[in-house]
């Protein structure tokens, strides 16, 4: 929901939005950044475990762990303390990231099953991180503009970016000198541990107190949230003096009583083409990113750059993609045309088979450019237009289905990768 100008809403609950924005890109930023960490430090993990797949089993591994935990999470959403939730996640992920930095120094950067199994089950601990923190999140921010789920999901797609530069920079700076691969890998999770532990801090003392955020929550109060105690505690709201404020953002929000919420079946039922879009969108992506290009697009001139290259390029396009549909006029709103496009999108998988067979790496990158730009823009166009029309209560539990079938569809992607190495 936006709030339009004009709307009767007192202006000081409209302050902040634009830092607002900030913060959820950042906070989107903070809920990737490891996992994409692990990604662009495959090419290292190949050099360690070079018989174990790491890009295939690694995210093998992810997956079971984020999507169970986020079934549970969607399951019990109406009665979980957001706030509690997102902060457990952010923690988690500052401190599994380090612990890959610990896992690396005990072990003296020395491969085998060992350090394998350890590092496994850090990234086990990384997707149980990434299902409290991306539902929670998109759920708390589906009540609210749909300006910060864009800025959300585009912090998302700027993590891919952010460490696929970061990698490249430090496999530059450290090619040449002695262990150069693992001296640029910690310096890189280093530089990602911190960001995780900046998102603890704007989520737990930041984001609540701006004015906007404390008038959205107090909104989805009066209208029979129980998930929004905690942030409201958090920005003072709650506390006797400030008791005038809140009767003061409860009028501001015009509220009823508040008509008993759908459940989680009737939501489920009457956006089912959205769930099916993106459970569509991640299939497709994640049975070809990251296994695929790490290991079945063949050899070529930038050697050791070369699947680099193709996750840098993947996101880079991924991020840019999730601004287009700040273009009105650009934004893909119909329902049905939402499911051509991710049906259509399928087509890529003979592309992709023919390309790494008979095309040079012009050609892939092409396919990898428009797998990323695809993916980013369909994702935003869903996200920001399911939600609508409904109370805060009932977005909350939306947002959290949404991402439920994100994580499906993520999941039996990596599955679908393993079909790539039939026959070889």
């Amino acid at each position: 929901m936006t709030i339009p100008s004009g709307s009767g809403v007192p202006a000081p609950m409209l302050k902040g939005k634009h830092k607002a924005i900030v913060v959820c890109w950042f906070l989107g930023l903070g809920s990737l950044v490891s996992w994409n960490s692990i990604l662009t430090i495959e090419d290292y993990y190949y050099d360690l475990f070079p018989k174990y797949h790491p890009s295939r089993v690694l995210t093998l591994v992810y997956q079971p762990f984020a999507l169970g935990t986020m079934a549970l999470l969607t399951y019990n959403e109406a009665k979980i303390n957001t706030r509690k939730r997102n902060i457990a996640g952010y923690m988690l992920f500052t401190a599994s990231t380090l612990m890959l930095i610990v896992v690396d120094l005990v072990t003296s950067g020395k491969g085998g099953v060992g350090p394998y199994i350890g590092i496994c089950a850090v990234v086990a601990a990384l997707g149980v991180a990434d299902a409290h923190v991306q539902g929670g999140m998109v759920g708390d921010l589906s009540f609210m503009c749909p300006e910060f789920v864009q800025s959300f999901f585009a912090g998302l797609a700027a993590s891919g970016a952010l460490t696929s530069a970061l990698r490249l920079l430090t496999k530059a700076v450290f090619e040449k000198s002695k262990n150069g691969l693992r001296k640029g890998v910690m310096l890189f999770l280093a530089i990602s541990t911190f960001l995780e532990f900046l998102s603890v801090l704007l989520y737990a003392f930041l984001f609540p107190r701006l004015p906007i955020v404390k008038y959205y929550r107090a909104k989805a109060a009066s209208e029979g949230s129980k998930t929004v105690s905690a942030d409201l505690a958090a920005a003072g709201i709650l506390k006797p003096e400030k008791q005038e404020e809140f009767r003061a953002l409860l009028h501001a929000a015009d509220d009823d009583k508040p008509p008993e919420r759908l459940s989680n079946k009737e939501l489920f039922l009457q956006n089912t083409d959205y769930a099916l879009d993106l459970f569509l969108i991640y299939v497709l992506t994640l049975s070809i990113f990251p296994g695929f290009l790490y290991e079945d697009t063949g050899k070529h001139q930038l050697g050791s750059w070369y699947s680099l290259v193709l996750v840098a390029v993947f996101n880079v396009w991924d991020l840019i993609s999730r601004y287009i549909p700040l273009v009105e006029c650009l934004k893909l709103e119909s329902r049905n045309g939402l499911m051509i496009a991710s049906l259509s999108r399928f087509l890529l998988v003979p592309a992709f088979f023919f390309t790494a067979k008979h095309g040079d790496q012009g050609w892939m990158i092409m396919l990898t450019s428009f797998l990323g730009l695809t993916n980013g823009y369909l994702s935003v166009c869903v996200l920001t237009e399911a939600p609508k029309g409904y109370k805060g209560p009932e977005q909350n539990a939306l947002g959290n289905l949404l991402v439920l079938c994100l994580f499906a569809g993520i999941f039996s992607g990596v599955v679908l990768d393993w079909l790539w190495l039939i026959g070889k």
